[in-house]
């Protein structure tokens, strides 16, 4: 069975779209909860495949991208939102959200890349929105 995106809306219109990539289901939540409580409009996809599909429509203003999603990973979707044959014009923010170890040369690498890089365990719900508040 596909997991099927969720969908949370603020009941004060968004002011900006967020694609909330997150194949934990908990944390996807929360974050959806956070970011609409003020005031962004949040789509969880926790799959790799199926959220590729859905940044690359461009409907987002920012992508929070866990790397550790099934059938494609974070990097691999990072990678393909990047090159501008695949993805081509993409203007959402890319943020990296992942509680994984990363070797400093890989952490670097994957910064270059991305908008933004938290580590999830060091950020609550409420820090996550001032994070996302503060991209421009």
């Amino acid at each position: 069975m596909d997991p099927q995106p969720t969908i949370i809306s603020p009941s004060v219109p968004a002011h900006r779209t967020v694609l909330c990539i997150e194949d934990e289901h908990f944390i996807g939540e929360l974050y959806a909860r956070s970011l609409s409580k003020a005031g962004y409009q949040v789509t969880v996809i926790p799959d790799g495949q199926q959220a590729l599909v859905a940044a690359q429509t461009d409907q987002y203003d920012i992508i929070l991208l866990d790397l550790m999603v099934p059938n494609l990973t974070g990097i691999e979707i990072l990678r393909a939102l990047r090159d501008p044959v695949l993805t081509p014009n993409l203007k959402a923010k890319i943020i990296i959200t992942t509680n994984l170890e990363q070797r400093e040369d890989v952490r670097q690498d994957i910064q270059k890349q991305a908008d933004g890089y938290v580590v999830k365990a060091e950020l609550t719900p409420h820090e996550l929105v001032e994070f996302v508040n503060n991209i421009k």
